[in-house]
């Protein structure tokens, strides 16, 4: 009786300590599905019953809330001119999760003060109790997609069967390994047409990374290629609740099962104070990673 009154005692005490995690969503090139796909995951998360906010990290086409049909009055911006405190430019949607429009705000992040800094990182404190932040990042290698992609605790490459699409997805793959080789990288395979060929296009990603790059991607999952997706798109719905017994759906409920069935067990993320204190950190360094990598002899 003793043993297991300590063992739920410290249940109890590592769930109280346990941070948010933080998963960055990026593609080696646009066009493949990855906004679409981030809006997609919270959902399930949320579905799970998981407490989650997406960061739309894209600068260049921030289309999350295109995804969701809102028009954010306030993002990332306004928080750091002083305008705004973080709490009141975080949106809940219908969906049940929460959104946070970045916008051009991180291209200002790099520019504070020191005392202007601290606050803001005080600010992201106070945020910090939910299960999971999904980042959509922009497509490809630059400054501002590294330094995310490297501060989070998690990433997921999204890749289509397409040849340039499994070629850029190495491409950032690459990115990731010539700054550390220690990054958890996972892979999703969208609209494939079998469950064959979603094995297929992953095992060649993971193959290719594994003999030229020496890191590990490990294979997520798949989704298949739905009509459904395109018609949600269009009415600005997401598909995981306009069609939520579709195939595209079901795929991408098995993704976040697996994600929350390996927390249970495996150490969970760092928080969000970490992750904003290591993309300020990498960003300063993330662009001359990434031309270092565009010079390089492809493998």
């Amino acid at each position: 009786m003793d043993q297991a009154a300590n063992l739920r005692r410290l249940v109890l005490e590592n769930n109280a300590v346990r941070k948010c995690k933080t998963i960055a969503i990026t593609s080696g090139k646009g066009g493949v599905g990855k906004s679409t796909f981030s809006v997609s995951l919270a959902i399930a998360l949320a579905q799970n019953g998981a407490s989650v906010t997406l960061l739309d990290a894209d600068l260049g086409l921030a289309n999350v809330n295109v995804i969701l049909g809102i028009i954010p009055k306030f993002n990332l911006y306004h928080v750091i001119k002083g305008k705004k405190s973080l709490k009141e430019i975080i949106i809940d949607v219908p969906e049940g999760i929460k959104i946070i429009a970045g916008a051009s705000g991180f291209h200002q992040l790099a520019n504070l003060e020191d005392k202007q800094l601290a606050k803001f990182i005080e600010t992201i404190g106070e945020i910090d109790t939910d299960d999971y932040m999904i980042i959509d990042t922009g497509a490809g290698v630059s400054q501002n997609v590294l330094s995310f992609v490297i501060a989070a605790d998690e990433v997921l490459v999204v890749t289509t069967p397409e040849p340039t699409a499994i070629t850029d997805a190495y491409g950032i793959i690459k990115s990731i390994a010539s700054h550390t080789s220690d990054k958890n990288i996972k892979l999703v395979v969208n609209r494939v047409q079998s469950v064959s060929e979603g094995q297929r296009v992953a095992q060649r990603v993971i193959n290719i990374a594994g003999q030229f790059l020496n890191i590990k991607v490990e294979n997520l999952g798949f989704i298949f290629d739905d009509i459904s997706v395109q018609k949600s798109i269009r009415n600005q719905k997401p598909f995981m609740v306009s069609y939520p017994k579709t195939k595209a759906s079901v795929c991408v409920k098995l993704i976040a099962d697996r994600i929350c069935n390996r927390d249970v067990e495996a150490e969970r993320g760092t928080g969000l104070v970490s992750f904003f204190r290591n993309m300020l950190r990498s960003s300063k360094d993330a662009q001359s990673v990434a031309e270092a990598v565009a010079e390089a002899p492809s493998a």
